[in-house]
């Protein structure tokens, strides 16, 4: 790996092509998280590879390469939130929000649904409440860190996630009725 990054170094092409085919589909992954669409995922990517071209001198060794990468699809994502201005939104007041959202998520856990189809509804979700799901639930992040990231409060970033997860519940149990019932069975 050391070899193809100083090769990368040198904008060394063929280089800049065998790091690409090598981590495009990992990193494709992390764009759908935090995109509306494939195709605007697609463009994220591209724009991902970009700047990872660029920056490559910036990666120092310390950490893995996988993660400086994954990290750099990740802000490019958050810094495409910001200009849309999605976090315009009052903070709600929350209550016990988080004993509702962790019974939000374990209820969900004896559903079975195509791996594709959550990601589209993932995709489907407001974009204030897909980038804070995704950065909450998919990648790990914790409410502090989504505070320090995007520049919303801790308790915004609650809310969101709140939300994120009672649409998707909806958007599931909507998809699971539909299909149980076009399988003739009826409850």
């Amino acid at each position: 790996m050391e070899q193809l990054i100083e090769q990368c170094l040198k904008k060394d092409a063929t280089a800049q092509e065998k790091l690409y085919e090598t981590y495009r589909k990992q990193l494709f992954a992390v764009c759908l998280k935090y995109t509306s669409s494939y195709a605007e995922a697609e463009d994220h990517l591209h724009d991902v590879f970009i700047e990872i071209f660029q920056k490559i001198q910036n990666y120092k060794g310390k950490g893995s390469f996988e993660g400086w990468m994954k990290r750099i699809a990740i802000n490019k994502a958050i810094d495409k939130h910001k200009k849309k201005k999605v976090f315009e939104l009052p903070a709600y007041r929350l209550g016990s929000l988080s004993d509702d959202a962790h019974e939000i998520y374990l209820e969900m856990e004896h559903i079975k649904i195509p791996f594709e189809k959550l990601m589209e509804f993932i995709q489907e979700l407001p974009n204030q409440y897909q980038l804070v799901f995704s950065l909450y639930e998919l990648d790990g992040y914790s409410h502090r860190q989504i505070s320090a990231l995007t520049g919303i409060t801790e308790g915004t970033s609650k809310s969101n996630l709140f939300r994120a997860k009672m649409n998707l519940k909806k958007q599931i149990l909507e998809y699971t009725n539909h299909n149980h019932k076009r399988l003739g069975h009826e409850g």
